[in-house]
């Protein structure tokens, strides 16, 4: 999808802190593994996979999770929460998280970071996302609600349903993540986007 996007490493210590929200939420709803893969259409082994840090999730996951928890995805992401506007400056370095994009392993090609982790009760989810060449095994997603993406740097390829399509830098699409999809980075080079994910609780 979806630093915002960028460091190019992947965060061990946000991942963890990530798997740690998500199970103090299981915990305090009173929810076991096997119900919150049920309930987010999730197979038991992923969902473990994920509580036990040794699986990189997908964001389509963390989402599905999310709804099946009763909570908003940026839940997970959260630091300290702010009522009124939050600034992000662009000498700001924020923490990243990496999402996997792959059916048959832990490597990613994206790297999240959020530009909005201390608004309190926020309905979208801004990112600055670096999409990394990959060869292969990327998997679609789909969830509800809508995303919208703009092209900072380089180029991507946006694959919606059976359509194709080549962004380059200072494009832009708005589309419904109900349909299945998935980013990649065009011409084998790190694209840099700007990634806005509407996902309804």
């Amino acid at each position: 999808m979806f630093k915002l996007f960028y460091f190019c490493s992947f965060n061990r210590k946000k991942m963890t802190t990530v798997t740690e929200k998500i199970k103090m939420v299981c915990a305090g709803k009173n929810i076991s593994a096997e119900d919150l893969a049920a309930g987010a259409g999730l197979t038991l082994d992923q969902v473990n996979r994920i509580l036990e840090d040794e699986r990189i999730p997908s964001l389509a996951s963390i989402i599905k999770i999310a709804r099946a928890l009763g909570v908003r995805p940026g839940t997970f992401l959260d630091d300290s929460e702010e009522l009124g506007p939050v600034v992000t400056r662009h000498t700001h370095s924020s923490p990243t998280v990496t999402f996997t994009s792959h059916l048959t392993d832990n490597h990613s090609h994206m790297d999240f970071a959020s530009l909005a982790a201390k608004k309190a009760g926020r309905s979208m989810e801004p990112f600055l996302i670096d999409i990394k060449p990959v060869a292969g095994n990327e998997s679609y997603s789909s969830h509800e609600g809508e995303e919208f993406l703009f092209v900072l740097e380089g180029d991507i390829v946006v694959h919606y349903g059976k359509e194709r399509y080549e962004l380059h830098k200072g494009d832009s699409i708005y589309y419904d993540s109900i349909v299945d999809h998935r980013v990649t980075a065009g011409d084998n080079a790190t694209a840099k986007i700007l990634g806005i994910v509407y996902a309804p609780a």
